[in-house]
Formats: C-alpha cells, structure tokens, sequence
C-alpha cells in the first residue's frame, strides 16, 4: 500500500511539473487548476479572518521566528533552521523548534507522564526515531546541542510545552508561514533562486501555497541557493510585494561526507572524479544532482522518489546491486534522505550522505542585526491568559491532592 501511494504522488509530482504528456495528464492537469481557484479562495478567506481577529493569534509570552516559503518544499529550510538555532543558542538563548512533523507516525501517548506532545529531544540525547519524530525534527535534534526539538500539528501547545517543560525563552517555527495560530516576532520567508515561485500555479495545480503578493507578510526573505550570479531580476519581482523587508542571499555549503553504516567523515576532495549512484527522496532531486556534478562527481546513475519517501531495505539492496552491476565506487544520498534508511552493514557499496550549511553571501548584515534584536529580546514573561489558567488549575489539583 506504501509503496502504492508513493506510485500516486510521483505521478501526480510529475503532472504538476509537466514532466508526463497526453491526454490523461493533460485532463488532469484542467481539474487541478479548477481546483486552484477553489483553494485560493480558501487561503485568501482564513488569512482575512486572522487579521481581523476573527480566528485568534496566540502569544504565548516569548519571541517566536518562523521559517518558512511560498512553495511546496525545496528551498532549503531545515539548514536555515539550523543555523538560526545554533548561533541564537551559542549566544545564550535557550532554543526551541516547534515543528509539525511532517509525515511522521503518531502515537496515542509519548511515554510515561502522557505528555502531549512529541519531544525529540530536550537538547540532548535523541528520545524519539526519524519515523516517529519526522525526518527533518530528527535531523535537526540529531546536530543540535542544548536545543529542544518539539513536535505536534498543534505548534501551540507545543510552544507552551517547550517554555514550561525546558524553560525555553525563544522559539522558532519550522515551516510556519502558514501556520498562522502563533504570533511571531519575525517571518523568514525562502525563496528558491532557481525556481523563485516553482511553476508559478497555485496547489494542487502548482508548487505554490500562496500566491506571490502574499510575500509582504516577510519580514526578512532569504534567497537560497544563490551562486553568486546576478539576481537583479528577482530583487525586482520580490520589490512589486514586498518594499521594505531586508533581502539575504546565500548558498548551500557542503562541509563534508559522511559514512552512512560507520560514520566516518570522509573530505570532499573524494568526490573529485568519483564514479557514484545517486539516491534521493527530496523535493528536488536534480538540483542535488546537478551540485554533485559541479563538485566533480561522474554520476553514472541515479534513481529518486517521492519527498520524504520511508527506504525499504529491498529497495536499498535493489539500487546496491544495480550499482555494483555498472562499477561505482559510492552511492550518494542528503542528510535528510540517510535518517529514513534502514541500518544496513557490510553491504558491498558504500553509502555516504552529504552534510550542507548555509552560507550567506550578501546582506550578512541584515542577518546579524535580526539575530542581535532577538538575542537582546527580554526573557519571557508568561503573561497569556491560557497559559495562566492551565497553571492555576495545575496549582489548584496539587493543594487538593
């Protein structure tokens, strides 16, 4: 049935971006865009209902970053979130990543105490696995230190967890430009250089969740994948929706290799003439293609699935073997596909994962004054009606028992 479904998805993947011809594809693809009308109007009316407070926005008494785009994936977040948690940590935050979990397993309860939400970890050891954590919170929790990783659809409930439990006192919403319940003190929103508004057609016809006139709710917009060719272009669509909001270019930076059974850090000079398969499960899979190729890698094949696709170990075996039949030397993988792999030893290939930073190239200053704003941000001071209730009640089932 898993696999069925992923059959589906790529299928429809592939209409939506004009990868499949024909009639059935063509059909398709009309009944789509009539259903495009119908979401714009729905995003258009819940946005509209929020700003006049008819659905509420919740403060829940610290500083909250979101990051997120305008497209369906692609444009590089969980290495921005990464970063952003890892220098507000270094300077004396105390981080927390409230993620939805895309994909993941739920579970009734999450040990012992009941607690409501999923916590990945407390900034420590990891306490859930990639399938029931979501492969990017696991990942995130995996590389961060003193960082909690929280999950939940209800990112609410997650940020007062983080703030009771672990005493967090800055929160960042992982892909939460639509996630309009929680207040936020800035919005990051990614825009992809390479395909800034994906094929410029709205779900489920296109890529894009909103339209591009809604990017005046950024208050920073990073452009990511950036090789330092001239974007003037850009800066003058971006400019007709958003006038003000500072603009930050940067890049995915490999920083080395990694051994996927023994974890050994291998450098990225041995990508240099290396004759490698590529497997990948990601949003876009020909822009990771085409950087292992500019890295000096000689791809002589490669095989990709649906985003966020869950590996079987026939699957790796089948890919394994298809690649000793053609000589390679390694197969190739991101980050973000290896913690959805099962554990494999002694197999006859290597498999090594790229591990990516962000690197900023322009508007650094930009960046360094949002961080110093939420650095300098008082601590929090619990000052949300719900939250105080919750904490009169708990007070009061204490005195009783």
């Amino acid at each position: 049935m898993r696999r069925l479904l992923d059959s589906l998805e790529q299928f429809a993947v592939d209409v939506i971006l004009e990868r499949r011809a024909g009639k059935r594809a063509g059909i398709l693809r009309a009944i789509l865009k009539v259903i495009s009308f119908l979401y714009l109007g729905i995003v258009t009316l819940r946005i509209r209902a929020y700003n006049s407070h008819l659905l509420c926005r919740h403060q829940i008494g610290c500083p909250v970053v979101s990051v997120g785009n305008l497209t369906v994936g692609g444009t590089g977040k969980t290495p921005v979130v990464e970063k952003l948690a890892r220098e507000l940590s270094s300077r004396g935050r105390k981080v927390a990543i409230l993620s939805r979990g895309y994909k993941s397993v739920r579970r009734r309860h999450y040990g012992p105490d009941r607690c409501p939400v999923r916590v990945v970890s407390e900034g420590g050891a990891l306490l859930l696995d990639s399938k029931t954590a979501g492969d990017e919170p696991f990942m995130l929790a995996k590389n961060l230190r003193g960082v909690a990783v929280v999950v939940d659809k209800d990112r609410v409930e997650c940020g007062r967890h983080a703030i009771s439990a672990f005493g967090s006192d800055l929160l960042i919403l992982d892909d939460g430009l639509q996630y309009l319940r929680l207040q936020r003190r800035f919005d990051l929103v990614l825009i992809d250089s390479e395909y800034p508004f994906g094929n410029e057609h709205l779900l489920p016809r296109g890529t894009l969740r909103e339209p591009p006139n809604h990017l005046r709710r950024a208050t920073h917009i990073l452009i990511t994948k950036c090789d330092g060719s001239d974007l003037t272009e850009l800066h003058q669509r971006i400019r007709r929706y958003n006038r003000t909001a500072p603009i930050i270019e940067c890049r995915h930076r490999p920083v080395e290799l990694q051994d996927f059974s023994t974890g050994e850090i291998i450098p990225l000079s041995s990508l240099q003439g290396l004759r490698a398969g590529c497997l990948s499960a990601i949003a876009s899979p020909e822009s990771f293609e085409q950087g292992l190729r500019r890295m000096g890698v000689s791809l002589e094949l490669s095989q990709s699935y649906a985003d966020h696709h869950r590996y079987s170990k026939r699957e790796l075996d089948r890919f394994i073997k298809r690649c000793e039949r053609r000589g390679v030397s390694c197969i190739l993988t991101t980050e973000k596909d290896a913690v959805r792999m099962p554990r494999m030893m002694n197999q006859e290939i290597p498999i090594r994962y790229l591990r990516i930073e962000i690197e900023i190239l322009k508007g650094e200053e930009h960046w360094n004054r949002m961080l110093e704003q939420l650095i300098h941000h008082p601590k929090p001071i619990i000052d949300d009606a719900e939250t105080r209730a919750e904490e009169m009640r708990l007070e009061h089932e204490t005195t009783a028992t």
